[in-house]
């Protein structure tokens, strides 16, 4: 997954680190458990301080307990046993509203922004100026978030509404929400899965000024390059427990990922896959357009993915790439095109009718759209395919051959469940996930839709999941790939395309020397292919 094991970050080298020695502890935890009322166990005996003025990395496998542990301190949840110690007083929170209030601000994976105020309303939402003490002074509310944004030199125009914004861009704004707040501590939650590496680099930048300026920062990633980039310090969970926290200079990236999973990872791909001797076209896509609210949101992509291929698809969020993947599974319509898979025009069939055809589909959003959470991993497992053979007869449902496949899954896919009847919803993000692409994997599919397969979970499951998307590839399936993740679409892919404002702006038949800032430039749209260069995407 990685390609080395040194201290680098986004562009090869780490940042500066300047004065501002850490040794005052602003933050303490001291034997926090939290012990849930089903008995799971998500945080055993952890005790971790937080220096004044560092950026300190808590990293760890989905399930690890690091959710909950930063949800303690945010004050959403409330430890089972141990104390929080904050500024020298133990604390003990009952809202995030009291964490806020005494300093800690959180800047949570899903963005919590309302899109139709603008930034200033956004950032003094709760908190806004007012006139006579009883009409908000919008004015005034400009002119305090501007003043904050120059000083910070975030450069986002606070009078812009948040829809009219870049991911960039919004992720500042929350930045911008806690700094109003006068948080002192900031917790950012995989605060780069959205981001270019361009926009990864300037707020790193940033993070570093926050540093400098006497600001704790608790840093979440799975990225683990950027991990080594970025931190003082960092703490590794297992299992709910504390491995230890070591400073960033004393651990390489490789024992970091070994304290994590417990063993090495796989660095690279390319040996993974077998070589194809014959491939055809599977999936093509034929001049789609689509228009939403009188915007073209896909504006004439065409693209052909072949048998026995990984087609890479990148894109910084919010250019069109889920209208695209909408509309190719049918879940949306589409103003003009056409769809062809294995030659067979699908352009209209519904979805049922295009699963039938060999399609399958890991969705971005596993929570609403890849699995019902009130249902058991049985009937999750098996839900696109519970009314085919063996699993169900001309009146009946055979629950015997459901369970004892859902069973044979769980232990191919690695899915941590008590078992079978479990809940989805208690699964942790990493093992829906594996549910997910079980139950897809399982179809056998011609064309295989990957939509985001690993956001928001840990090395150790998403490098499982990538090794079944090369198992489809080596067995002759079509693989479409899409992520906002340039280390996953280069390590996987064997095309790739690039998506801007609803259309292919790049196209990479040959990976050989691409650099993830090349791919940046695509992706942000300062450079764009020739119309006869683009047109390979759909030839080739």
């Amino acid at each position: 997954m990685f390609r080395n094991s040194g201290y680098l970050g986004t562009r090869g080298i780490p940042l500066p680190r300047k004065g501002n020695a850490m040794s005052e502890t602003i933050l303490k935890l001291e034997h926090i458990t939290k012990v849930y009322h089903n008995g799971t166990v998500a945080n055993r005996d952890i005790s971790i301080d937080f220096k004044k003025g560092e950026i300190h990395s808590i990293v760890g496998e989905n399930g690890a307990g690091k959710s909950t542990l930063m949800k303690i301190i945010f004050g959403i949840e409330n430890a089972s046993d141990g104390t929080v110690t904050y500024k020298g007083q133990e604390v003990h929170f009952s809202s995030s509203m009291d964490a806020i209030k005494a300093g800690i601000g959180m800047v949570h994976q899903h963005f919590m922004l309302i899109p139709t105020l603008t930034v200033a309303q956004n950032i003094v939402l709760g908190m806004e100026p007012t006139k006579s003490g009883i009409f908000i002074d919008y004015k005034t509310a400009v002119e305090k978030t501007r003043a904050l944004n120059e000083k910070y030199n975030f450069d986002v125009d606070v009078t812009k509404k948040v829809s009219e914004l870049s991911v960039g861009e919004k992720q500042k704004v929350e930045i911008l929400k806690t700094l109003y707040r006068n948080a002192e501590v900031i917790i950012l939650d995989e605060p780069t899965s959205v981001l270019t590496p361009q926009e990864t680099e300037k707020l790193f930048r940033e993070l570093e000024g926050f540093r400098q300026a006497g600001h704790t920062i608790l840093f979440i990633s799975h990225k683990l390059n950027e991990v080594k980039q970025i931190s003082d310090r960092i703490t590794v969970m297992r299992n709910g427990e504390s491995r230890g926290t070591y400073n960033n200079a004393d651990i390489t990236l490789d024992d970091l990922t070994a304290l994590i999973i417990g063993r090495e990872l796989v660095t690279g791909y390319d040996d993974k896959k077998t070589e194809q001797k014959e491939t055809r076209p599977i999936l093509r896509v034929e001049n789609v357009k689509k228009v939403v609210d009188n915007i073209p949101v896909l504006k004439d992509v065409s693209f052909t993915v072949k048998s026995g291929e990984i087609l890479g698809i990148a894109g910084v969020q919010g250019n069109g790439q889920d209208h695209l993947i909408r509309a190719i599974t049918g879940l949306t319509s589409m103003n003009e095109g056409k769809i062809l898979l294995d030659g067979k025009d699908i352009t209209k069939l519904s979805i049922k009718k295009k699963r039938a055809c060999g399609i399958a589909y890991i969705p971005e959003d596993r929570m609403e759209d890849g699995s019902a959470l009130d249902g058991s991993v049985s009937d999750n497992i098996v839900s696109t395919y519970y009314d085919r053979e063996p699993f169900s007869g001309k009146v009946f449902i055979h629950q015997k051959q459901i369970d004892q496949e859902a069973d044979r899954l769980i232990q191919t896919f690695s899915v941590k469940t008590q078992s079978n009847k479990t809940k989805v919803g208690s699964l942790s993000g990493g093992n829906i996930q594996k549910v997910v692409v079980a139950r897809e994997y399982n179809t056998h599919p011609l064309c295989m839709i990957a939509e985001q397969p690993t956001h928001g979970i840990d090395i150790g499951s998403a490098e499982f999941i990538h090794m079944r998307l090369i198992d489809m590839r080596n067995a002759g399936a079509a693989v479409l790939l899409v992520s906002a993740d340039l280390d996953e679409i280069m390590s996987l892919s064997d095309r790739i395309l690039v998506v801007y404002d609803g259309q292919i702006v790049g196209y990479f038949k040959n990976l050989k020397g691409l650099t993830r800032e090349e791919l940046g430039y695509y992706m942000l749209g300062v450079k764009r292919h020739t119309d006869e260069e683009l047109g390979g995407a759909l030839n080739d």
